[in-house]
């Protein structure tokens, strides 16, 4: 039987998947549903003849025939971006490509004056995802971690600290005032303070969001309370900040790069300005300094 020919898009989908662990984040990044993906997925295995996933609940892991493909489609993906970039450079016009998750991805662009104007030789696109982008083999130019990357031919530095608090809409409605909990469900369950919650609060878990602004939302409109970064709750006028901060979730926020990319001038300056911009608001990503401005009453234990 005839195979289907295998295009950088099958490759690039698949990528997709491989380095979510699931449909529904990699979806996201892909622009298609969890449904269509899940069969450009199995189309891509029966081509191969070969299982690329083993699925379960929990996502989709890798086969040893799947870690081989990822091997392989990584050193294609280095090819089409250097093709980008030396298109880039012949039309004059640079892309920078920042990635982030949700909260961060629209802090940054609500301070995007302080980071691109128009007029400027470049183009910035945010790619939001809580999946690591490949960044040594140019899957994207700046890209943001929890954790110090290792990986060779990457650039780090550690721009401030990201603290945690649980966060309350103002009013005391509904799911708050019953003394429930927004939960933090799909691909975002794996995230350390979705663990937390569930953790410590599980069994008063009402409602729950895969998207962290959706969550926010539910939280600010009396559905519950939740767990957040200090920095995306605090600057939230509908939220209020319940008891001391959570230190257990607190970890290094950690700028990657590549290590020759960053050179290029208009990558070089959207890292400056986007690390400029985090910096000057190292206090509010830390939780402070302010006090708590929660109420006791709300019995949270």
């Amino acid at each position: 039987m005839k195979t289907q020919e295998l295009g950088w898009d099958d490759l690039r989908l698949f990528l997709a998947v491989a380095r979510s662990g699931g449909l529904r984040a990699a979806a996201s990044a892909a622009r298609l549903s969890p449904a269509a993906l899940g069969r450009r997925m199995t189309a891509l295995e029966r081509d191969f003849g070969h299982a690329l996933f083993d699925r379960s609940a929990s996502g989709y892991e890798l086969t040893a025939a799947g870690r081989d493909l990822l091997e392989r489609a990584r050193e294609v993906e280095g090819a089409v971006r250097a093709l980008e970039r030396w298109r880039e450079g012949v039309s004059g016009e640079r892309i920078v490509r920042v990635s982030a998750g949700p909260l961060l991805s629209e802090f940054l662009a609500s301070v995007i004056g302080n980071i691109w104007s128009a007029g400027k030789s470049m183009r910035i696109e945010f790619v939001t995802t809580s999946a690591n982008l490949d960044i040594e083999r140019r899957a994207g130019d700046i890209d943001f971690r929890r954790e110090q990357p290792l990986e060779p031919g990457v650039a780090r530095r550690r721009l401030c600290t990201m603290a945690y608090a649980l966060y309350s809409g103002r009013r005391r409605v509904n799911g708050i005032a019953a003394g429930l909990f927004v939960g933090i469900g799909g691909d975002a369950a794996h995230l350390p303070h979705a663990r937390w919650l569930e953790a410590h609060h599980g069994d008063r878990i009402g409602v729950s969001g895969n998207d962290l602004i959706a969550v926010r939302r539910l939280v600010a409109s009396g559905a519950g309370l939740s767990v957040l970064p200090c920095f995306a709750g605090d600057r939230d006028p509908d939220l209020v900040r319940i008891g001391p901060l959570i230190a257990e979730l607190a970890h290094p926020l950690w700028m990657v790069t590549h290590q020759e990319e960053r050179h290029q001038p208009s990558v070089r300056a959207v890292i400056e300005r986007v690390s400029g911009v985090i910096i000057r608001h190292r206090a509010l990503f830390a939780g402070g300094p302010r006090a708590s401005d929660g109420d006791a009453r709300l019995g949270i234990a």
